[in-house]
């Protein structure tokens, strides 16, 4: 069979190779540029850095350490018991920042920069803690042992190093988290009882209340840096173990997610601009793909 007339299988290819590449200097800040809106979309929808400012959950976290927070885990899944958790305090938290912060107008910026991508300190507002208790739970502190209970069970906390736990003789304060002890919390629908590590300098749900589920960032699952500090932050054996021994408030369907749907718009965003500086390199986007793989 003859082709047809007027056909010609290879202008398409043709055309492509007499089009001129963009120069460097144009295609670098056009690169920047969108490697910066990436990272803007990452940090606001699905990975942020922390800085730990505090001692409060030492010495899981020191000051001064990076983790990163996957903030989009909690649209798929309810929070559990045991994981380090970012949040927003309520009314009722005081801020909880031991290093000063300079007001200079270098350091204004710096820290509104590295907000923009995800690197910066957090808000005199945020916190980060470990989740102890889950809506319906009843917590207290303590049994025969000086342990916090959950739903009359005890956990021997291990993250909790040699002499950072609170002073188990001083009386309970309902307004300073100094004692070990406190009186039974049954944690509200839609809330969740956090607790540092440090409990000795702590301020938490002990003396601040519960915290509601919908105020949370996301979980912290890595420390980043230092780099000698590298590891991931899983949720201890004795919440797994407890979490298979006792049904949890959450299989009773009583812990919101936060929200309805998960935040696909994240992941459409960053590959319609890869696709979109794709095209105006010049090459198609699947021929960029095969060459990343070689």
């Amino acid at each position: 069979m003859e082709p047809m007339q007027g056909y010609r299988p290879s202008a398409r290819r043709r055309a492509m190779t007499r089009r001129k590449e963009m120069p460097l200097w144009q295609e670098l800040p056009l690169l920047l540029v969108v490697a910066f809106c990436l990272a803007v979309l990452i940090r606001t929808f699905l990975v942020q850095a922390f800085y730990i400012p505090s001692g409060s959950m030492e010495k899981t976290l020191l000051v001064k350490d990076r983790v990163l927070v996957n903030k989009v885990i909690y649209d798929m899944r309810d929070p559990v018991r045991g994981e380090i958790v970012v949040f927003r305090g309520t009314d009722n938290w005081a801020p909880e920042v031991s290093e000063p912060v300079s007001n200079s107008f270098a350091a204004k910026l710096g820290r509104t920069i590295g907000d923009l991508v995800g690197v910066s300190r957090p808000g005199e507002r945020d916190f980060i803690k470990r989740v102890i208790g889950l809506p319906g739970d009843k917590i207290a502190c303590c049994d025969a042992q000086g342990r916090i209970t959950v739903n009359g069970v005890g956990i021997d906390e291990a993250y909790i190093a040699d002499g950072y736990n609170s002073d188990i003789n001083q009386p309970p304060n309902p307004t300073q988290c100094t004692s070990r002890k406190f009186a039974e919390v049954t944690i509200p629908a839609g809330e969740m009882f956090v607790m540092g590590d440090h409990r000795a300098v702590s301020q938490d749900a002990r003396c601040q209340g519960p915290v509601p589920i919908k105020n949370i960032i996301g979980r912290a699952f890595v420390i980043v840096w230092p780099s000698s500090r590298f590891t991931s932050l899983s949720v201890p054996d004795i919440w797994k173990t407890y979490a298979v021994d006792h049904p949890t408030a959450a299989a009773e369907g009583q812990v919101p997610v936060r929200r309805e749907t998960p935040a696909t718009d994240a992941l459409i965003v960053p590959f319609l601009l890869s696709a979109g500086l794709s095209a105006r390199s010049g090459l198609p986007f699947a021929t960029r793909r095969r060459r990343l793989r070689s």
